[in-house]
This record gives C-alpha cells, sequence and structure tokens, in this order.
C-alpha cells in the first residue's frame, strides 16, 4: 500500500472509532511522533512476537 492510501484507510478506521476512544488514540500517534523510526520499527517487531507467541508465552507463565 501506497502512504496516501494508508492515510486513506486509516481517515476510514478513525470515521468508526467510538468517541471514548479518540484521546486515546491521538495520544498514541503523538506518542509514536515522539520516537526515532528504529525504536518504532523495534517495537512493532516486539508486538509482533508477542502476538504470534501469546500461547507460548502463556506456557512459560504457568
Amino acid at each position: 500500500m501506497t502512504t496516501t492510501e494508508l492515510k486513506t484507510e486509516i481517515n476510514k478506521t478513525l470515521e468508526n472509532i467510538p468517541e471514548e476512544a479518540l484521546n486515546d488514540v491521538l495520544l498514541y500517534l503523538q506518542h509514536l511522533q515522539a520516537k526515532a523510526p528504529s525504536d518504532i520499527k523495534l517495537t512493532s517487531h516486539l508486538r509482533q512476537i508477542l502476538t504470534e507467541d501469546a500461547e507460548l508465552l502463556e506456557k512459560l507463565a504457568q
């Protein structure tokens, strides 16, 4: 997806976000703005690992 397409999809999605969550979304986006690109990439990879290995992590926690 191009940057323009991504921004369009984000805007479409924002239209359907409950009003109560909009402030949280704004704070999250502002938080991302303040981060270095390498930090964002690291966070993205960590989220992917946690998502993919959620079952394994649950077993390890027991």
